[in-house]
């Protein structure tokens, strides 16, 4: 669908700035001599139909490779689609470069065609909000996890039903990994266990657990048997999937880890924590090979940074990760010196909740009070990151 054009906003007032609501068209907030009627803005909403283009006024720091903090003020249209979710959403997956998955406090889990801005199923079945989706690469299969306990596995070209559901876990399920081969699933709770599930019969074939192990997250090492963990324990750990043993402990640290990510390549991995005032908030690279030693940490948001992802090595010169906050900033990071290149902020946002690549120039960041955004990755000016799209 072509994208269409706002109205042009009339001039501001020196000194004053305005910005745009999610609901709604945009106007300046300075007064205008003939301010529309409800009926006349209704009936223009109605116009721009499910596709609209948005004015968007955001104020963000620029932090360069030197250290120079610089301020600037960015004015940008922002297509709404129609939303995927009707509540907050927690986590957002890619399916392939053109579909995403997501689910929320909504306890649905939708695929959505973000190129386009349409629903292309929702998929019903979860008693409460959905924790985590991860998708079996190169197919049309994906898991989601719930508040409820439950994990299962959906199928894109199937009937909206469940195709299977795996059971086992006595609190939250908080962690999701696919092996590489996509024969086993293994799962994480707040109840301190992990399960190693056989997808084919869903059967569980191994379990572990740990006092105080509180799961956040869990990601599967490319082309390797090991799975990574974080925790509430402020501890990172490497599981052998071949008996469900502990591998490697990383040092701790100082805050709750809350997600990690492994490298395409299965050498690095990256971590990120809780924190609030700039205390905490960061994240860690580590290296996953024989040192296992930490690499670099990305420090300058100021509340718990909720996702981390390595970028397409073709968007830059250098290797470049991203990470999204509460703060509602994302921020873009040279992933060898620790330099922020670009930061982002999604005023009115809310808590960053999930964050995935989409495509080699696209991001998809899913948010508590405006859905999910879309922002690409542009080089016109260096290196930049804009919101090109709410869904």
């Amino acid at each position: 669908m072509a994208e269409r054009r706002a109205p042009r906003a009339p001039p501001v007032a020196a000194g004053r700035t305005t910005s745009s609501s999610h609901k709604g068209c945009c106007w300046p907030s300075c007064h205008l001599k003939r301010a529309p009627s409800h009926k006349a803005l209704g009936r223009f909403c109605a116009g721009m139909g499910k596709l609209q283009s948005k004015l968007k006024h955001s104020t963000y720091k620029y932090s360069r490779p030197d250290g120079i903090i610089e301020e600037r003020t960015q004015t940008r249209a922002c297509l709404e689609y129609s939303p995927a979710h009707m509540d907050s959403v927690s986590v957002v997956a890619a399916l392939n470069s053109d579909l995403c998955v997501s689910g929320g406090k909504d306890k649905t889990v939708v695929a959505y065609n973000w190129k386009s801005g349409n629903v292309v199923k929702r998929f019903r079945g979860h008693e409460r909000e959905i924790t985590k989706i991860v998708c079996i690469p190169r197919s049309s299969r994906f898991f989601s996890a719930s508040r409820d306990r439950t994990v299962t596995m959906w199928d894109l070209r199937g009937p909206s039903q469940p195709r299977q559901q795996f059971s086992g876990h006595a609190m939250v399920v908080t962690g999701l990994a696919v092996s590489p081969d996509s024969s086993q699933l293994c799962t994480g709770s707040r109840d301190n266990t992990l399960l190693l599930w056989d997808i084919g019969t869903g059967r569980c074939a191994e379990r572990a657990s740990i006092s105080r192990n509180l799961v956040t997250h869990l990601c599967w090492v490319p082309h390797e048997p090991y799975v990574l963990q974080t925790s509430e324990d402020k501890t990172i750990r490497l599981w052998d999937s071949r008996g469900l043993q502990v591998a490697h402990i990383f040092p701790a640290k100082q805050h709750i880890q809350t997600y990690c990510e492994v490298s395409e390549d299965g050498h690095k991995c990256i971590s990120c924590s809780s924190g609030f005032g700039g205390e905490g908030c960061e994240a860690t690279l580590w290296d996953l090979r024989q040192t296992r030693n930490r690499i670099c940490e990305y420090k300058g948001h100021f509340q718990t940074v909720a996702s981390c992802v390595f970028l397409p090595r073709a968007l830059a010169s250098m290797p470049i990760i991203a990470t999204s906050s509460h703060d509602c900033k994302v921020k873009i990071w040279n992933q060898d010196t620790g330099a922020c290149l670009f930061t982002l902020s999604l005023d009115g946002s809310g808590p960053l909740t999930s964050l995935a690549v989409g495509d080699t120039v696209s991001l998809l960041c899913a948010s508590f009070s405006r859905g999910i955004h879309l922002l690409r990755v542009e080089h016109s000016r260096g290196l930049e990151l804009r919101e090109v799209a709410a869904f």
